[in-house]
């Protein structure tokens, strides 16, 4: 990890998939000092289902940090399951019952923090935590937030360029992106500065599933000969679903996560998000010890990955240059 230098109706999700919600204990004070078991509040926007293996990662760094869930914390695992309005009253339920910290992606952070001043907030983001309201410095976040950022919305020109290698007859580039994402605009701006096609790439909004379905038609409909996934919490969670639809289109698809390729899709580039995760559960370990978030500085994940997914490859009709391929740091066969 290297340090950045720049400047509900409510309704609560049991998630049983290998993850489990921890028995309530009684009423602890903030700052990690309570005098039994602490309890951590995991808030998230998007489902939970589709955060498994970052659970998984957030457990590690936990443990990194001296903390085993079940023996020597708890955690409570709350998911607006898409619904964004639901996010407060999940929020105010987790700091009613006086969890140590709450660890949240970004919306679920922004949410946390409006609700509350004393409780310590860990956040996860893709995007730029200041423009985003997360925090006023990176260096010295101040108040009772800091957290992760992984930057994947910045690499936007990266993947372009990329995915041209890979598909180079693809004359025309489809991207789609979530607006309620935070760093969207600055996503889009990224890909459009890099860009050398004659046109500038094919964006559209989605923000619902039911959307999707619609929005791949389209792209096909104006000759879309490649597709870039937006980042944020709303596409990464319905990667599975659009990695089927660029399959049924015969659409190759480029995402800023390897999740996405592990799913179907054909590459991506992008920083590692389980690795942000391990690193929020490092600090949300730090604040159960007594830190506070004003002193720990916003950290980057800084290990970036490009990935290829052969059989999309194979399925799609694409060769690649074997110096292309020694390029990648992952070959899916």
């Amino acid at each position: 990890m290297a340090r950045l230098e720049h400047g509900a109706t409510m309704r609560r999700r049991e998630f049983v998939t290998g993850v489990g919600v921890s028995a309530l204990v009684g009423p602890r004070g903030a700052w990690g000092q309570q005098a039994s078991k602490p309890v951590v509040g995991f808030l998230r926007s998007t489902t939970l289902a589709e955060a498994a293996h970052l659970i998984t990662a957030f457990r590690r760094g936990l443990k990194e940090a001296g903390y085993t869930e079940g023996q020597n914390v708890s955690v409570e695992y709350r998911s607006a399951d898409d619904h964004p309005e639901r996010l407060p009253s999940l929020a105010a339920e987790l700091i009613g019952r006086r969890v140590a910290v709450i660890m949240g992606n970004n919306l679920a952070a922004l949410v946390a923090k409006a609700a509350t001043s004393t409780t310590p907030i860990i956040f996860v983001t893709g995007g730029d935590p200041i423009n985003g309201g997360l925090v006023t410095s990176l260096n010295r976040p101040g108040g009772n937030i800091t957290g992760v950022t992984f930057l994947g919305g910045v690499v936007g020109a990266k993947r372009l360029e990329l995915l041209r290698l890979l598909v180079p007859k693809a004359l025309k580039i489809g991207m789609l992106v979530s607006p309620s994402y935070p760093d969207t605009e600055a996503e889009r701006e990224d890909v459009k500065a890099g860009t050398q096609l004659a046109t500038q790439p094919i964006i559209l909004e989605i923000r619902s599933t039911e959307e999707l379905d619609g929005a791949f038609a389209a792209l096909i409909a104006q000759g879309v000969g490649a597709v870039l996934i937006g980042t944020g919490a709303f596409m990464f969670s319905r990667r599975s679903h659009i990695a089927a639809l660029a399959a049924k289109h015969r659409l190759p698809a480029s995402y800023s996560n390897r999740e996405g390729v592990e799913a179907g899709g054909l590459t991506s580039y992008g920083p590692s998000i389980s690795d942000a995760y391990r690193q929020a559960g490092i600090y949300v370990g730090k604040v159960l010890n007594g830190e506070k978030p004003a002193d720990l500085p916003v950290m980057q994940s800084g290990k970036f990955e490009f990935v290829l997914n052969l059989k999309t490859a194979k399925d799609l009709g694409l060769e690649f240059h074997p110096q292309l391929l020694a390029t990648a740091d992952e070959v899916i066969e």
